[in-house]
């Protein structure tokens, strides 16, 4: 199996099929995987396999490389259109991250005015007021919400915590009042398969509760940890997009 460990704490840019020219940020240490959750289908692999030897990057560490890229791309006539915290963990356990937040908010307004500024989370610590705070000051808070099954998020998304409970991450996500932007990751194999009405259905109608500016939905684009699972295809993943268009809502697939 193959992982992607990312480097830390500037990487790329990359093209992604969701953001376009991304500039990632990764607050956590750039030789393994730290993370509360454990998705089989992650790319970077299983927790297990990813322990670390080094601490995350400090606060002034990521300003530092951030500006010196910055820096680079703008010298060199390139500018990216995001600036995507992601990396191998959840960006927000960092424990700078609301300073981060606005350190990177400075030197995108710097550098590289017309970027967005886009978080990859989980959204497990936004029962927090600090970082709720922190995510609404960014172009795009992008939060995880795969099911509203807890059976299915225990099995698949796999949460170190056992009081995990998607029903208060769900009432945290109506806090930010609709400045959110939800991401699912539809799939198959290896006994899960949230692509049908009994998934879907309760999902969408958790969604027209939340009333998000948009959601993303999306299926396995890297090998997975857990060789079992399968891509949905693209017939699946356009009927379930065009339900949540249907509902009012803006939503984007990605194959």
């Amino acid at each position: 199996m193959s992982t992607i460990i990312f480097p830390s704490p500037i990487y790329g840019p990359v093209h992604s099929r969701r953001l376009g020219l991304s500039l990632g940020i990764n607050l956590l240490p750039g030789d393994g995987k730290i993370c509360n959750f454990d998705c089989l289908y992650c790319e970077i692999g299983f927790n297990r396999d990813g322990f670390t030897r080094t601490k995350h990057p400090s606060r002034e560490v990521v300003a530092e490389a951030l500006e010196r890229q910055l820096m680079k791309m703008h010298q060199e006539g390139e500018h990216p259109d995001v600036l995507t915290f992601a990396g191998n963990g959840e960006p927000t356990s960092h424990p700078h991250f609301p300073e981060i937040i606005d350190d990177t908010i400075r030197l995108r307004d710097k550098w590289c005015p017309q970027a967005k500024i886009s978080v990859l989370s989980n959204a497990t610590f936004i029962s927090r007021p600090a970082i709720r705070e922190a995510l609404m000051r960014v172009d795009n808070n992008i939060l995880k919400l795969d099911t509203v099954s807890n059976d299915y998020i225990h099995r698949v998304d796999r949460p170190a915590q056992p009081s995990y409970n998607v029903e208060k991450i769900i009432a945290n996500m109506k806090l930010f009042k609709g400045r959110l932007i939800i991401q699912t990751m539809f799939m198959k194999g290896d006994g899960t398969d949230n692509t049908h009405d009994d998934f879907v259905n309760p999902w969408l109608e958790v969604v027209k509760d939340i009333n998000p500016q948009s959601v993303m939905i999306y299926t396995i684009d890297r090998e997975t940890p857990d060789q079992n699972l399968q891509k949905a295809t693209p017939e699946e993943l356009n009927r379930i997009r065009d339900r949540v268009i249907a509902a009012g809502i803006s939503c984007t697939a990605s194959y």
